[in-house]
């Protein structure tokens, strides 16, 4: 990757980091325009910076910029797309929820013409730090989650390819920049049940010409730390392996390693990405249960393919208890590579 060769059982993040208490309430200014396009460059730098140095701490060993200049996974990305308008919430009211966040229609044929601002999150990250970046991107079927065809597509699918062409050239983009390692998130797979062959086309046409290593990760949705999707992944095969990756991101640890006994089955000769920190738990694992979590992982698969991470991003919880899992993480992976060393 960018430097030297990574250890066995490289260590790495999703994509998002926790937002620290300070940010909230920075956030809450620029709400109420407060701030100045000056200040809140200097909100986002900082809080980047915050997220690389704790994950460095941390020890961990590809890390991300946090995804700290984007909102809610896919709402801020919003703000650079043409052709778009805000329709009004279907709730407001109580705990917020998945029928809770903003939502638009599509008013005419979508475009981002200044792409989705994910280069320039690169450039200002790898300024920033020595260690290996992952670079992430929302899929063309999630980016679209919030947006209704509008009458202008036929359906959310036709409406997503046009997103297809825009994160293509975004991910063309980053190559020329020097990024070789990019996830797409694609939790809609698991989420929002749809046709099966247009979400692999629509991937594999994201990707299409991309040299880099590629990560697809599929989760089951994380908002306020709430699944969206059945919880299991065995309906997807073998049909998903025709997408083009490197590797295979899953979430394991919130469902007790549940389907592990698959990695052979699923990720066939590509790497498998494996979840072992619950990020939907208050519960602070040991080192102990991470190291456990890898070995039940290797008894179907090898060492040498396996890459260790949390089931998703940190967005829904606090910093301190964010940091404490990435140190768990870190810890557990130790605890195996010196039991393979021995």
């Amino acid at each position: 990757m960018d430097s030297e060769p990574l250890p066995l059982l490289p260590t790495t993040v999703i994509g998002s980091h926790a937002y620290p208490g300070w940010m909230w309430t920075a956030l809450d200014e620029v709400e109420k325009g407060n701030y100045g396009r000056t200040d809140e460059r200097e909100l986002y730098d900082d809080a980047v910076n915050m997220a690389i140095r704790d994950q460095e701490r941390a020890g961990v060993d590809v890390i991300s910029d946090g995804e700290m200049r984007r909102w809610y996974f896919v709402q801020s990305f919003y703000n650079r797309v043409r052709g778009i308008e805000r329709e009004p919430e279907l709730r407001k009211v109580g705990l917020y929820g998945y029928d809770s966040p903003p939502r638009y229609k599509a008013v005419e044929k979508l475009v981002a013409p200044d792409g989705l601002g994910i280069v320039d999150e690169y450039r200002y990250a790898r300024a920033n730090t020595e260690r290996p970046i992952k670079v992430t991107c929302p899929g063309p079927l999630t980016i679209t989650i919030h947006i209704r065809p509008g009458g202008v597509y036929e359906d959310r699918i036709e409406m997503a390819w046009d997103f297809a062409k825009v994160i293509n050239r975004e991910l063309k983009a980053l190559v020329e920049q020097g990024v070789d390692y990019i996830q797409i998130d694609e939790p809609s797979f698991a989420v929002i049940p749809g046709r099966l062959d247009d979400w692999i086309d629509l991937y594999n046409a994201s990707v299409e010409g991309v040299d880099a290593r590629l990560a697809l990760h599929i989760c089951f949705g994380n908002l306020t730390s709430r699944p969206r999707g059945k919880r299991s992944y065995a309906w997807m095969f073998p049909r998903m392996q025709e997408c083009r990756y490197d590797e295979l991101v899953l979430e394991y640890a919130n469902r007790e390693m549940s389907e592990i006994e698959r990695w052979s089955e699923w990720a066939g000769d590509r790497k498998l990405g494996a979840g072992v920190i619950d990020v939907k738990s208050f519960y602070v694992e040991k080192p102990d249960d991470v190291a456990e979590r890898i070995r039940l992982a290797m008894k179907h698969g090898p060492p040498e393919r396996l890459v260790v991470n949390p089931d998703c991003g940190f967005f829904q919880l606090p910093r301190w208890i964010t940091y404490k899992k990435l140190v768990a993480m870190v810890a557990g992976a130790n605890i195996v590579r010196k039991e393979l060393a021995g």
